[in-house]
């Protein structure tokens, strides 16, 4: 299946995406569908997404931590919005299965994504801890999606001008009805199976498939306060009524709304971590002595 329909068949699902993106996605499919044509590079530019192939962002090498770019849209499988909950969990399991790496930094901007993929990569990362630190860093934008992913980490940092939050879950319905009859469309749908055209664009909304539609975004909403309730070492209930409750916020009120741990630079993000590595390291070291003291 080519990115387009892909991502259009992912968005008529719950989404985990800072709203003003997603609407923009919206009306950019909608002329995508219109016959409108565009190359990839022009829709990067209009939506404001570089991707990881787009720009090195990382500076000089970090000796001993892997950098693990988060940016764009986030989807199940690759596309080029962004990256995908594939790509970042191989290369998860790369950096803990590396000798020579001894902590793992998640360099994230980005405003989210797709449903699909995001509870297991979180629960992924979550079930590393304790193997090496793990950092995630806002450094711009850690929103939805992106902030279920980083909240698995040991700890959350955030850029002096960065971004975090955006927990809730949305989905849309848009009602072509009243359009369609104005430009004197009559459209016969023909089809089988008693909801197969349940939610369709032609038709208004049915108060059945407003309230499916509802559950199912409460369900994906209910796994994400739990996830972020596990990794943030706190209570569904407080992050429900707390953790911005749904808002995007600043790197000083990501703190006091216990989104994130402290502020500081991508420099800071790299010193912070090898700090981690070497208080592991020292904490393993000792450990393995004991052991051998032990046996003996």
């Amino acid at each position: 299946m080519s990115q387009i329909p892909r991502l259009l068949r992912a968005f008529g699902e719950p989404l985990l995406v800072e709203p003003r993106l997603g609407r923009a996605l919206v009306q950019v499919f909608q002329r995508k569908l219109t016959g409108e044509a565009f190359d990839g590079a022009a829709l990067h530019a209009e939506l404001g997404i570089e991707t990881a192939a787009q720009r090195d962002r990382n500076g000089a090498p970090t000796p001993g931590i892997a950098v693990i770019p988060v940016y764009g849209l986030i989807a199940e499988h690759p596309q080029s919005l962004g990256t995908s909950t594939d790509e970042i969990g191989a290369q998860v399991d790369a950096a803990l299965a590396s000798r020579a790496v001894s902590a793992i930094l998640f360099d994230v901007d980005s405003p989210g994504g797709t449903v699909t993929g995001v509870p297991e990569l979180a629960a992924k990362i979550l079930a590393a801890r304790g193997q090496k630190p793990m950092l995630a860093l806002s450094r711009s934008l850690m929103a939805s999606a992106a902030y279920w992913i980083g909240a698995a980490a040991d700890e959350i940092m955030v850029t002096p001008s960065g971004e975090t939050g955006s927990i809730g879950v949305y989905t849309a319905h848009e009602d072509w009805s009243k359009a369609l009859e104005e430009e004197g469309v009559v459209l016969t749908p023909v089809s089988a199976g008693k909801y197969k055209l349940e939610g369709a664009p032609w038709a208004p909304l049915s108060e059945e498939a407003r309230a499916v539609l509802q559950a199912r975004v409460d369900e994906v909403y209910g796994w994400f306060v739990k996830a972020v309730a596990q990794g943030r070492a706190t209570t569904p209930a407080a992050v429900r009524s707390g953790y911005g409750e749904g808002r995007v916020l600043g790197a000083k009120q990501s703190i006091d709304a216990k989104l994130a741990d402290r502020i500081g630079t991508f420099d800071d993000a790299v010193a912070r971590l090898s700090a981690m590595a070497k208080r592991a390291g020292g904490a393993s070291a000792a450990r393995r002595a004991r052991e051998l003291a032990l046996d003996s």
